[in-house]
């Protein structure tokens, strides 16, 4: 049989490569950037690195199951650090609140800040995202998802899909459950980890804010790109081809399934099999078009984009008094946001909700400086156009001030920054205007009912952010591993 081509280095794709060469398959990656990591992007200057995409990684036990899985102990190829508190909050009255590392340690934090009672609502809420965690974390993320008739069969009484409830929202949920308004708007957070809007993703994403606390948020020595370097070489070990600078214009098919690629300099690889790492509507719309992809061609235009994300990174001399390593600096209006982000005219959100990672880690600045990546959520590119002269560096300035204004002013520290906007997460990785997650999960089918790992053509195969069961580190580690139970060995 012919080898395998998988079509991007992201993560996804990377860890796909990795378990099927384990498997003794022939693979070949092309990817269409002159290096990997897809999102997981990196940037030196004068000193300074920086992380340019996921700076937290949840879960590791998903990566060490892939390390081992392809002969290496993940601790021994990468320095993983607890990060302790895994992150610093400032709510819009000025409370601030460092959530623990440790989840026995939470509720003690909570209740020092809100109050026992609210700490008590939390914890309450958290018992039940417990129970979701049973029915849609190891049954349902770690396997294929073929629709909606198999969620309900992995559901084992009435009972369980209430509590899946898909009626319900996040905000819905946070309204019903906890009192402090604050702690609502800490709740309502946990959607943007999936690029969504907590007024419209379902309540069962109350599994996000349970996984962190239950497996710890964690940072890479060297920042997160060190994790994409380790799976790359991991690739090389087993014998993995991976070509850059390669760009897929289409997949070849006939009727008994996919035959190989074709490349933008009219070269043709043949291949049995295909694994796609590419944005989903990239690939339904533009490599794969046709009568046989119609379907989810249509789901996906039903399916509203994720947001997407305006960077700043700050490379700052000097030290900041009382560092975290992850903040979140809300606004007094969240759903204002939210409406700028998914409304029917988006635009740049005018007072943002600010993350800012800054490592305690020596090997990414100088010795006595410090490197930020600041991050706000903002509409894709397209219906913004944020190639629009000026628009990146006024948007920035106005992130510094909005920082300025909740107590975090370093704009007489800056040496130099660096802007990348949501034109350059579609120009750089390929998604869809530069959407984060592909999809969002806002609305009852969006959260779990992602594209097929399998493909509508025999041979296919869809692996990373956008494809089953989702974006982030842990997910598309998770969607490499169905796609390998999918295949199968040599």
């Amino acid at each position: 049989m012919a080898g395998i081509v998988v079509i991007g280095a992201g993560m996804g794709g990377l860890a796909a490569a990795a378990r099927l060469a384990a498997l003794g398959h022939h693979v070949t990656v092309l990817e269409q950037a002159d290096t990997h990591g897809g999102k997981l992007g990196t940037l030196s200057r004068d000193g300074f690195t920086f992380d340019t995409g996921p700076s937290l990684l949840t879960m590791p036990g998903v990566y060490r199951d892939l390390f081992a899985a392809t002969g290496a102990p993940l601790d021994e190829v990468v320095d993983l650090a607890p990060v302790d508190p895994v992150c610093h909050y400032r709510f819009p009255d000025g409370t601030e609140l460092d959530l623990p590392h440790a989840e026995d340690e939470v509720p003690a934090a909570l209740a020092a800040v809100f109050g026992a009672r609210a700490a008590r609502q939390w914890q309450a809420v958290m018992a039940d995202a417990a129970h979701l965690w049973d029915l849609v974390g190891e049954p349902v993320l770690r396997r294929p998802l073929r629709g909606a008739g198999d969620l309900v069969r992995r559901s084992a009484s009435v009972r369980d899909l209430r509590a899946i409830a898909p009626w319900r929202t996040l905000r819905s949920l946070g309204r019903r459950r906890l009192d402090d308004p604050r702690l609502r708007m800490l709740l309502d957070r946990y959607a943007t980890y999936s690029g969504s809007d907590p007024r419209r993703v379902p309540a069962l994403m109350s599994v996000v804010p349970f996984v962190e606390q239950r497996f710890g948020g964690w940072y890479v020595r060297g920042g997160l790109r060190v994790l994409g370097d380790a799976l790359a070489d991991r690739c090389r070990a087993l014998g993995v081809g991976l070509r850059y600078g390669t760009t897929v214009t289409g997949i070849d098919s006939d009727a008994a399934g996919v035959t190989g690629v074709r490349l933008a300099d009219g070269e043709r690889l043949a291949a049995g099999i295909v694994v796609s790492d590419v944005d989903a509507e990239h690939l339904y719309r533009d490599l794969l078009p046709g009568r046989r992809t119609r379907g989810p061609r249509r789901a996906l235009r039903r399916a509203r984009p994720s947001l997407s994300g305006f960077v700043v990174l700050l490379a700052l001399r000097g030290r900041t008094p009382r560092p975290r390593h992850h903040r979140v600096l809300f606004p007094a209006d969240y759903d204002a946001e939210f409406d700028a982000v998914f409304g029917r005219a988006p635009r740049p959100v005018p007072d943002p909700t600010v993350y800012v990672c800054a490592p305690d880690d020596p090997t990414v600045a100088p010795d006595g400086d410090e490197a930020w990546f600041v991050l706000v959520n903002a509409p894709r590119h397209g219906p913004v156009d944020w190639t629009a002269p000026g628009l990146a560096g006024d948007y920035a300035d106005r992130v510094l001030r909005v920082m300025a204004d909740r107590g975090l002013d370093v704009r007489d520290r800056i040496r130099w920054r660096g802007i990348r906007t949501p034109a350059d997460w579609a120009r750089d990785t390929g998604s869809v205007g530069g959407s984060i997650y592909g999809t969002s999960s806002n609305g009852p089918r969006a959260a779990l009912l992602r594209p097929r790992n399998a493909g509508p053509v025999r041979g296919l195969y869809l692996v990373g952010g956008s494809a089953h069961p989702g974006g982030g580190l842990p997910l598309v580690a998770m969607s490499a591993e169905i796609v390998a139970g999918l295949i199968g060995p040599a």
